[in-house]
């Protein structure tokens, strides 16, 4: 009886375990994942997490979060498609391969969400409003700044009470009343009209504040405005030519449902990005803002 090799030709191959896991080694090592990417084009453009942050207006935790491939922080997968896209942007990568790659592991593009659901989920229940007493006094500024300003050129003898339109007869003192009762003086001042947004009525506001002005200047534009803390300012629709303003010690977050109609004035000056109607921006402003590589009016 003789006795051969033991080692059958199956034994010898490869099992089908091994070669899916040299698969996936290798495929590992071709491709790097999403945030990998993000992460070496940014060092390789000399950027900071801080400066992408700033570049981008995405929070520099979910930049963070992305890097390291957490998308649980985007609020979504639109959101979480849009912050790769502009984050690609921002590092001078392609979006497209990276936008495939997260679809590709996250069960496909998703469908087209109606707007007035997207805007439902960013609603929360609001709170009881308080007053606002910062808001308040920034409004009691402006409408003296404004009054100061149209008795100063508003011309006419600085004695006089009023101006009196050229040509028009000198006003008569009032008949004097026999049955008791004074004559009814009309009022001395007109009462002002509530300007209207600039960078000058904007500029007159506390130093040591954010100040936030939006106003609906093409259409009607859906938004929500939150203070430093995670209160509701404000959640609502602006109709066209309204205008809200918003103060904060600290920053201002805001969604706006169409961010294409909404003008935007920050700390005195107007925010002049390029925003498409229709689109839906998060943005949030602090003391420092607009920063100095960012486009201003005027």
């Amino acid at each position: 009886m003789s006795i051969g090799n033991s080692n059958s030709p199956e034994e010898e191959r490869p099992s089908t375990d091994d070669r899916s896991e040299d698969r996936l080694v290798e495929r590992s090592v071709e491709e790097p994942s999403i945030g990998t990417a993000l992460k070496k084009a940014r060092i390789a453009a000399g950027l900071t997490v801080d400066e992408v942050s700033s570049i981008t207006r995405v929070r520099i935790p979910i930049v963070h979060a992305i890097e390291e491939d957490d998308f649980t922080r985007c609020g979504g997968d639109v959101y979480a498609r849009g912050h790769i896209r502009t984050l690609a942007r921002a590092v001078h990568l392609d979006p497209a391969p990276l936008v495939e790659s997260y679809d590709a592991a996250h069960g496909g593009r998703p469908a087209p969400t109606p707007a007035a659901p997207m805007f439902d989920a960013e609603r929360i229940r609001p709170e009881r409003q308080r007053p606002n007493w910062t808001a308040a006094m920034v409004a009691a500024i402006v409408a003296v700044i404004g009054f100061v300003g149209f008795t100063a050129f508003g011309g006419g003898d600085e004695k006089e009470k009023r101006p009196v339109a050229e040509g028009s007869a000198s006003p008569k003192p009032a008949p004097k009343q026999t049955g008791g009762k004074p004559a009814a003086q009309p009022s001395q001042v007109p009462p002002a009209a509530k300007p209207e947004p600039s960078d000058s009525a904007i500029a007159a506001a506390p130093k040591d504040l954010v100040t936030v002005v939006l106003t609906a200047d093409t259409g009607e534009s859906w938004i929500s405005a939150k203070d430093s803390t995670g209160r509701l300012l404000f959640d609502g629709t602006l109709v066209q030519g309204e205008s809200k303003t918003f103060t904060d010690k600290e920053s201002v977050d805001l969604v706006l449902g169409d961010a294409g109609v909404v003008k935007l004035f920050v700390n005195g000056k107007e925010i002049k990005d390029d925003f498409q109607p229709g689109q839906v921006e998060r943005l949030t402003y602090t003391k420092e803002d607009p920063s100095r590589d960012q486009p201003q009016a005027g």
